[in-house]
């Protein structure tokens, strides 16, 4: 039996479980204290190594032109003086603990940046508790809903931060400061995104899900927070939503490699108490194929400020095409709180359709 036939089946398997409907997963801790080359492995050998291996696989050979391949498997063996830490040696570590080439795990990293295609929302209450959610939706999102995981940064016996991301990715695209901030990241439509983010690589420039880590760790405050994620030069066009603790504390970054484009915040006195980000500038009208930002809009002016909370957020997120056949996790979060909860997808979406429950909104 052909090995692809072998791994596929084995999928099919671990799919089985799942299919019944959303289910919550392990939470892990990865202490900041260990050296950045053994960070993961405690979190790897609890997977099944050679199936991991395979997914990776699957991933990078499905998405990366042949000569992005090449180029990186030739930067592989100078990492050190490209790559800032701790993500050069988390990295080395992982192609180590997984038995694959430096370069595959450099590229399943690359991978990682380029297909998302999410929501994401930050909204205050009528109390000023500021509300953060967000949809994932990825292609392979059969295999990510496997391997998405919930990570703990523990420094010294304390949580530095919360985060949400995919076995062998080094960084985070959805995290929370507990008491400080939360942080979400979406894809921001790019053109020739290889090219531009291996030129701004050598440049030493961060990817948007690096700089989202970096932020968790070293921002003290919202306001540290906003000028980091506005300001540093990036490696590919993205948005970045940012969420409080304190009223009005909320906000859409859209974000070019070296500037903000715009920054959106929450105006909760102008009865602007949300802002909803989909993979599109929110000055433009989304396509009509892919307009999530309509029904999200409706479904939190039918909840109403006075109802936000977690729950109805994750509902919002629930609804037909915000919840769809891609999203592989949804995340609820308050800093504020505390509170940080992922619910890994079915695939099915709800059946709840916002044209029959939200236009009267």
């Amino acid at each position: 039996m052909p090995a692809s036939t072998v791994w596929r089946l084995l999928l099919l398997g671990l799919l089985a479980a799942a299919a019944r409907g959303d289910s919550t997963f392990r939470r892990f801790n990865m202490s900041l204290d260990a050296p950045p080359s053994q960070r993961w492995g405690p979190i790897l050998r609890q997977y099944n190594i050679p199936l991991l291996k395979k997914f990776l696989d699957e991933i990078v050979r499905s998405v990366a032109p042949q000569w992005a391949i090449h180029v990186v498997n030739q930067l592989a063996p100078v990492l050190t003086n490209i790559l800032p830490q701790p993500y050069q040696e988390e990295i080395e570590g992982i192609s180590k603990i997984l038995d694959v080439n430096l370069g595959d795990v450099l590229l399943v990293n690359f991978a990682y940046e380029i297909l998302g295609y999410c929501t994401s929302i930050v909204a205050q209450d009528t109390r000023g508790i500021i509300y953060h959610g967000r949809n994932m939706d990825f292609a392979f999102s059969d295999i990510l809903r496997i391997i998405t995981v919930d990570i703990q940064y523990v420094k010294k016996d304390q949580i530095a931060y919360t985060g949400t991301t995919f076995l062998g990715f080094v960084g985070l695209w959805t995290g929370q400061k507990p008491n400080k901030f939360s942080i979400s990241g979406n894809e921001r439509a790019k053109v020739n995104w290889w090219k531009t983010a291996i030129a701004a690589i050598l440049k030493k420039s961060p990817s948007p899900s690096w700089l989202i880590r970096d932020t968790l760790s070293e921002a003290t405050n919202y306001h540290e927070a906003l000028k980091k994620l506005a300001c540093t030069p990036i490696n590919a066009n993205v948005y970045f939503i940012l969420g409080g603790v304190k009223q009005n504390e909320g906000t859409i970054i859209t974000r070019d490699l070296n500037k903000p484009v715009d920054i959106w915040p929450l105006k909760p006195a102008e009865g602007q108490w949300y802002r909803v980000q989909t993979n599109y500038d929110h000055w433009k009208s989304p396509p009509s194929w892919d307009d999530r930002r309509t029904p999200a809009n409706r479904a939190l002016n039918y909840t109403m400020q006075k109802n936000i909370n977690l729950n109805t957020m994750f509902k919002v997120l629930s609804i037909r095409p915000v919840l769809n056949e891609r999203t592989v996790y949804t995340t609820i979060m308050c800093a504020a709180r505390s509170d940080y909860k992922t619910i890994i997808r079915s695939g099915k979406t709800n059946k709840l359709d916002y044209k029959k429950n939200y236009t009267a909104a």
